[in-house]
């Protein structure tokens, strides 16, 4: 066995990029060998010092990859992120402590940049905790039973006078990004997408082993001709004995900006000749469907788990870019093991803003890093989680204080997988 000592952690260059995806697909699971083609597009993902290895010799056998993102926050503000992807160590590898190199590595130069937190979505839950991530949104999927639904079979179009329109991936890529853009200010949790994003998900450019399948396009325009919804789906051909069809569109992704947009593009969904079951893709665990049917029960919940996990850097422009729902001061004893932004720390916070300053005062509350980024969005109870052990409630009731400080009416989301 390689000493851990010899195996050299370090950003790859170039002339390395073949080996280190060889590793990143043996890590996966996924066939080894890279084709040319799909190799020279995914030279897309590489930025100079944001590609990690881990090299025993010459072979490459971990990989974990970073790129520049944007998460907003309760309120609207977009806050600079480390975007975190790519992370595997080959099965041969484990327990050499390969992943803790490269992710201090990495969150070390994140911090220098200025980043406020880092991002990822977490294959593996036991994972990143040590790390100091936190689970900062969860993510619902449903399965619509169309013809238990309820809704009207006879359905043609929006009843607020829009419209719903088939478009193909060159007009996604035109109408797309802005209508993404004006989601992802209102929504907090949602993450920036740059423009390989809608590329590769229109076809434009291709960067999988599998071959290129085109989705269906739906857009909803309002009675005006503004464009304030979006949806990517797919559908199978499965028909039964009695020749009757059983088909399930499958949702990719859908956008929507307004109640309207959303209800519009379901119903749609609903609507199509010879679907009967409808999957909904990630949503919000809050979303409207369910509820913008007449049966709400005909959609049944078939996945819910943790989704975006958010590792804070920097408590102080963390906790002021955020706004919060009611007025309040707490003192917060932060704990982090990585030692990046640990402290005490007064938040003094109201509608019109807050302030997040060092202090010597006695703690309030006291908790990990990973515990603040779980409530930084709005999305977890203090009292919760100090029910749990996971928060330590120094000063009674401030846990209760906390709640009404940072949780939001709707709960964040992020439409995205990175």
């Amino acid at each position: 066995m390689t000493r851990r000592t010899d195996i050299d952690v370090r950003p790859i260059d170039e002339a390395e990029f073949a080996d280190w995806h060889r590793a990143l697909n043996t890590g996966f699971l996924m066939p080894p060998a890279v084709g040319a083609e799909q190799l020279e597009a995914r030279r897309n993902l590489f930025v100079p010092g944001r590609l990690l290895g881990a090299f025993d010799g010459e072979r490459c056998v971990a990989t974990y990859r970073s790129f520049a993102q944007e998460i907003t926050a309760v309120g609207g503000a977009p806050v600079p992120a480390d975007a975190v992807s790519n992370v595997t160590v080959t099965a041969t590898h484990r327990r050499r402590g390969l992943l803790t190199r490269m992710t201090a590595q990495d969150l070390a130069a994140a911090k220098d940049r200025g980043d406020v937190v880092a991002t990822l979505i977490a294959a593996e839950y036991p994972i990143y905790g040590r790390y100091g991530f936190g689970p900062a949104t969860t993510m619902t999927e449903w399965t619509v039973d169309v013809p238990r639904a309820g809704l009207d079979r006879r359905w043609a179009a929006p009843e607020d006078g829009g419209r719903i329109d088939l478009v193909d991936g060159e007009d996604v890529r035109k109408l797309g990004p802005e209508l993404h853009e004006r989601l992802r200010r209102a929504q907090p949790g949602a993450v920036s997408r740059a423009e390989l994003w809608w590329q590769t998900r229109t076809g434009a450019l291709s960067v999988y082993d599998t071959p290129w399948s085109e989705p269906f396009y739906a857009v909803y325009r309002t009675a005006d001709g503004e464009v304030e919804g979006m949806a990517s789906y797919r559908a199978d051909d499965h028909w039964g004995d009695a020749k009757q069809p059983l088909n399930t569109a499958t949702v990719d992704w859908l956008l929507a900006v307004t109640p309207a947009a959303e209800r519009a593009l379901w119903h749609y969904l609903c609507s199509i000749d010879w679907i009967t079951t409808v999957k909904s893709g990630w949503r919000a665990p809050d979303d409207l469907l369910p509820h913008l049917l007449p049966d709400p029960r005909a959609a049944r919940i078939t996945t819910q788990a943790d989704w975006l996990w958010v590792r804070i850097l920097d408590v102080v422009r963390a906790l002021e870019a955020r706004t919060y729902e009611g007025r309040g001061s707490l003192v917060l004893e932060v704990v982090d093991r990585g030692g990046l932004t640990g402290g005490r720390w007064r938040l003094e916070a109201g509608a019109d803003g807050a302030s997040c300053t060092p202090t010597t005062e006695s703690a309030h509350l006291v908790l990990d890093v990973a515990e603040l980024a779980t409530l930084w969005l709005g999305d977890e109870s203090a009292v919760r989680l100090a029910a749990l052990g996971r928060v330590g409630e120094v000063r009674a009731g401030a846990a209760r204080v906390a709640d009404a400080l940072l949780r939001t009416s709707r709960r964040p989301w992020c439409p995205d997988m990175f």
